[in-house]
């Protein structure tokens, strides 16, 4: 079998360089752009950094834990990476394109693996119309913001925010609110991953709210549209016994 060539990342972190260090005496390193898989020490966050630094060449990422959060990673271990990577199983991602309108008017547009966020910037609950595919679904949500996760992140900031969990493969998208205030008993709702979200920002200049995709941020925004990038494909690797779609199930079990 003809060895990969493998890539190495690592977070800033003493136990990621330390990671790193040892792995490329063991195992040498080409540079990323050359790579047929990157190899991510670090946490969860870590490995986002390194699907977004990817993206446009679509390399597969193998994450390695050596960090906080490892939910998107697999065990550390010095030996038979080489091995691992081959059998390893593909989980393909698709990311949102997150468009924004500023108050100013002025667009701009960011990527996300995880989610989408819209936050209140101020002490005042945030006012945001819903339209999802061109209808509007709520005319008025008050609450400190909403989002819209992808499979892969939903187990992430959604699920803090008492978002389902939605497992890979279901071709769904999670949307959200965040502390609603009103309506009070709305917890969200599932939507086909082809649909076109839209929010648009009530009282902007009274409430201004600010738009994240993933590490992204854009303030004072009017309007946000989202929606999956399918012409862009993200892969993450897993050791067999420890895929994504394991994981999320096992997640929606966890006491």
């Amino acid at each position: 079998m003809t060895a990969l060539r493998l890539a190495f990342a690592a977070a800033p972190t003493p136990q990621a360089r330390h990671a790193l260090a040892a792995l490329k005496r063991r195992h040498g390193t080409v540079d990323i752009d050359r790579a047929d898989v990157v190899v991510a020490l670090g946490g969860d966050g870590f490995v986002l950094q390194t699907l977004h630094r990817v993206m446009e060449r679509g390399t597969p990422v193998f994450g390695m834990h050596r960090g906080s959060i490892g939910f998107l990673m697999n065990d550390y271990r010095l030996t038979g990476l080489q091995s691992r990577i081959a059998k390893a199983t593909r989980e393909t991602l698709h990311p949102l394109r997150m468009t924004v309108t500023r108050a100013n008017g002025r667009k701009a547009q960011a990527l996300a693996v995880n989610e989408v966020s819209l936050l209140r910037q101020l002490r005042q609950a945030a006012k945001i119309r819903i339209l999802v595919d061109g209808v509007v679904r709520m005319d008025e949500l008050i609450a400190d913001g909403v989002l819209v996760s992808t499979p892969a992140g939903s187990t992430a900031y959604n699920l803090s925010a008492h978002g389902p969990i939605v497992p890979m493969g279901a071709e769904l998208l999670a949307l959200t609110p965040i502390t609603a205030f009103r309506p009070r008993r709305w917890r969200g709702a599932l939507l086909p991953a082809a649909a076109k979200v839209a929010f648009e920002i009530l009282e902007a200049d009274k409430r201004p709210v600010s738009a994240t995709a993933d590490h992204t941020e854009i303030r004072d925004v009017v309007r946000v549209e989202v929606a999956e990038d399918r012409a862009k494909r993200l892969t993450l690797l897993f050791d067999p016994e420890h895929n994504l779609e394991e994981r999320v199930l096992k997640e929606q079990f966890a006491p």
